[in-house]
């Protein structure tokens, strides 16, 4: 634990000078805003500014920003009558917010928000076909920054950098320059902003594994063999065998993404810009037929054996039940689970951890398992290749770029009073939300994170866990080139249920995802995707 530890505070550091230093986005116009607005830019920053008083200021801040208003309009009248239609994630996580801050938002400006929410399955499918088909039934969307490659190149996002710039109270540097970075920009220019962090992590029980004098997981290895020891055992005192593991698995419901968690430290092991999902010379897929692949399904389907009956059937709700009733000893999750203990049976009784790592790596050149070492592994720590996923990247808002022009000014202010530090700040923090820390602020502040029934201690771990991820130098970027989709949601998904169904074996599950991978592939063109790849493996942290 120890290690983790020092990796925190060194990512805090990290993280404190990011927020001190300027921002590269920032530009002369926005330190003008800035200045012309110093008391809003204060109330919304004072800890002891209302959350109503704050977001005031900062709608009207972006409503100046947008053009929409002078910045001496009545915040109550910059968007009187205007409808605002908002797509997003049904969860019942990520809309919460959006739903519940709506009328809130309207008091202060008039402005209607009605938030459309829709299975995740759903999302992308319906609002690409209203915007290629110019329906235009959605001004904005709340969903995934990795599709942006297929709304930004045929034009249907909606430019923010210079609003973005011009808006004071949304404090663009003090959101985290990977989020920045990553769920905001696409070709240097900001087409969306952050509500949200994603990190894959690993929660452990705290408290039985002090009690056995068993460490956190440092290896998959490692996380194995402590699944295998709790398996079966009565965890929550309430006369019931548990679970050693509870990790989600049903198909369509996000699982794809633990298996690339699961595989990222056997993928890359020389730095984010290395890609762990292809080759970045050829496209090759990485995720293909290799021994490293091979270990990843049999691992991961390995945790099954130790997890709940129904596991294959199981989402990330169903899973995070179990572990918040203290019927798991471990499970792989975002951020959220940190915040949905929270007066539950393992509110003081929950760890959390970077996700383990291998002390083995693929050789790209023949597909083998080779021994990690100064050469193979140069981020390894005491001789594990940790590599962290930024799973997702975090929900984040754009704006259609066919809407009218009250509807995008509206729809501007109402992200930007989303995201803005007195709102964020709150929403972070209530696990019903999905939101996980982004900002700068988020992970330096503990009193909103004690303030909603977190100790010290346990805010400090769990936001650790994130730093330590959010920092590693070998951090996997997820997918994030055109037609990401169809790679994620429909190829590698249903493989990897498919394998896990016992319908095939890796051998033929490996073959699968190249063949699908190749197709997708070829039909986009190899050249565009491979540049598109290798373009996205760039990310300031």
């Amino acid at each position: 634990m120890s290690r983790f530890r020092s990796v925190a505070l060194a990512a805090g550091v990290i993280l404190v000078a990011a927020a001190c230093a300027p921002a590269a986005s920032t530009s002369p116009a926005a330190a003008s805003a800035a200045s012309s607005a110093v008391a809003a830019s204060s109330a919304a920053a004072s800890p002891s500014a209302s959350a109503s008083t704050a977001a005031s200021a900062s709608v009207a801040a972006s409503a100046s920003a947008s053009g929409s208003a002078s910045p001496s309009a009545s915040a109550a009248l910059q968007f009187k009558d205007v409808n605002v239609n908002i797509l997003t994630f049904n969860g019942p996580q990520v809309a919460e917010p959006l739903q519940r801050r709506a009328p809130d938002f309207q008091k202060l400006t008039g402005a209607h928000v009605n938030v459309v929410a829709v299975g995740f399955q759903t999302i992308y499918d319906k609002a690409l076909l209203d915007a290629s088909t110019k329906t235009n039934s959605f001004d904005a969307y709340v969903f995934d920054p990795q599709w942006m490659g297929d709304f930004v190149t045929p034009g249907y996002l909606l430019d923010l950098t210079d609003r973005v710039n011009k808006d004071p109270n949304l404090k663009w540097d003090d959101i985290g320059p990977f989020f920045r970075d990553y769920n905001a920009t696409y070709n240097g220019k900001v087409y969306t902003i952050p509500l949200d962090g994603d990190f894959h992590m690993v929660y452990y029980r705290k408290d039985i594994l002090e009690k056995d004098g068993v460490k956190p997981p440092a290896t998959w290895d490692d996380y194995l063999a402590i699944a295998q020891k709790y398996q079966g055992q009565d965890l929550n005192g309430d006369g019931q065998p548990d679970y050693g593991s509870c990790i989600a698995k049903k198909k369509g419901a996000q699982s794809y993404w633990w298996i690339i968690s699961v595989a990222g430290g056997l993928m890359q092991a020389k730095g984010t810009g290395e890609g762990a999902f292809f080759n970045t010379n050829d496209m090759a897929p990485l995720f293909g037929s290799n021994e490293a692949m091979t270990k990843a399904l049999e691992t991961y389907k390995q945790t099954a054996q130790f997890g709940p009956p129904d596991e294959l059937n199981l989402d990330v709700g169903g899973t995070r039940g179990l572990f918040t009733t203290g019927r798991c000893a471990l499970s792989m999750d975002w951020g959220d689970i940190g915040t949905l203990a929270v007066g539950t049976y393992v509110a003081d009784k929950t760890g959390a951890t970077i996700t383990p790592g291998w002390k083995q790596v693929l050789d790209r050149s023949t597909g083998k398992l080779v021994a990690c070492d100064a050469t193979t592994c140069p981020n390894a720590v005491d001789g594990v290749n940790y590599a962290p996923f930024a799973s997702f990247g975090g929900w984040s808002g754009a704006i259609n770029a066919a809407a009218p022009k009250p509807q995008q000014d509206a729809a501007f202010a109402f992200l930007s009073y989303m995201s803005s530090p007195p709102i964020s700040g709150e929403d972070v923090t209530l696990g019903k939300t999905g939101y996980n820390p982004y900002r700068v602020s988020q992970f330096t502040n503990l009193d909103p994170w004690t303030k909603v029934g977190l100790s010290a201690d346990a805010a400090t771990n769990y936001l650790g866990a994130i730093k330590a991820s959010l920092e590693n130098k070998n951090m996997i970027l997820d997918l994030r080139i055109p037609l990401t989709k169809r790679y994620e949601q429909d190829v590698l998904d249903t493989a990897l249920a498919e394998y896990l169904a016992g319908q095939n074996d890796a051998a033929a599950t490996e073959q699968q995802i190249v063949d699908g991978w190749n197709g997708i592939t070829d039909e986009a063109g190899k050249d565009k995707q491979l540049a598109a790849y290798v373009a996205s493996l760039g990310v300031k942290r």
